[in-house]
């Protein structure tokens, strides 16, 4: 099994984080692991690089730091990603975020840099992992603007918008939030299990009132199995199939061997 979005590089992990992996290894395969901010970058790289094989890293500029970012920004985020960019699968998060930018100038530079970000991606030739909050619309109309079918699209609660999700080949990842979201259970039901991938955004997302960890994405499987009628064993073998081919990690031997 595969957690395809957690935030290692968290306070709460970072005393603790040999312990957290070590326990990660018993039950999942693999884990991609998401840095937002420009002070995590190098801790989120070494981490993949010690666990390589294992732990692997996704790197972006979460629109929720809109009021830091800025040209010089932008330019060593890109010259790290370049610099790096056989140790990164996946540039994000990028995207929208109304729910904490309410200020119109704010919400017009977001979707700037959204814009220069996924050029970026494209030029590159990696996926990008996509954070939207109340800002569907205008995420989805660049997404398809731009034309790039490489799309992750993180915790996507947009259940209007699902059409426009299946009318493209992007693909949506879903976390403990399913346990209790009637939004999230429509969206994974009507989904077909090709394009779902299994996450579990930790520890942000609390499962039981706790933090969650990665390996509570089993926790996450067996509600996908509910939902669909399928086996936990068949929704593993599926989501781990969807997470090596979308971010290709196939070429990894590691998983040569597991699929």
């Amino acid at each position: 099994m595969i957690d395809v979005h957690c935030h290692l590089e968290h306070e709460s992990f970072k005393t603790k984080i040999e312990e957290v992996i070590e326990g990660c290894k018993i039950g999942l395969k693999a884990v991609i692991t998401c840095a937002t901010h420009p002070k995590d970058f190098d801790y989120t790289l070494n981490l993949c690089k010690r666990y390589s094989g294992f732990v692997f890293c996704s790197i972006g500029l979460h629109p929720e730091y809109i009021e830091e970012i800025d040209e010089k920004v932008l330019r060593a985020f890109i010259d790290f990603v370049e610099k790096n960019k056989e140790n990164v699968v996946s540039i994000g998060e990028i995207g929208l975020d109304y729910f904490w930018v309410n200020d119109e100038k704010l919400r017009e530079k977001q979707k700037e840099y959204f814009e220069s970000l996924v050029d970026f991606a494209k030029r590159v030739e990696k996926p990008i992992t996509i954070h939207i909050r109340e800002a569907y619309e205008d995420a989805i109309k660049i997404l398809e603007e731009k034309d790039y079918q490489m799309v992750h699209l993180h915790m996507f609660g947009g259940d209007k918008f699902l059409d426009k999700i299946l009318s493209n080949e992007w693909r949506i990842s879903v976390g403990p939030i399913l346990l209790r979201s009637k939004t999230h259970k429509k969206i994974v039901k009507k989904t077909p299990i090709e394009r779902i991938m299994l996450e579990t955004d930790a520890p942000w997302m609390k499962l039981e009132g706790k933090p969650s960890l990665p390996t509570d994405v089993i926790v996450v499987a067996k509600k996908v199995a509910e939902i669909k009628g399928m086996s936990l064993e068949e929704v593993e073998k599926v989501t781990d199939r969807n997470v090596i081919e979308f971010f290709g990690l196939k070429t990894i031997q590691l998983f040569q061997s597991n699929i």
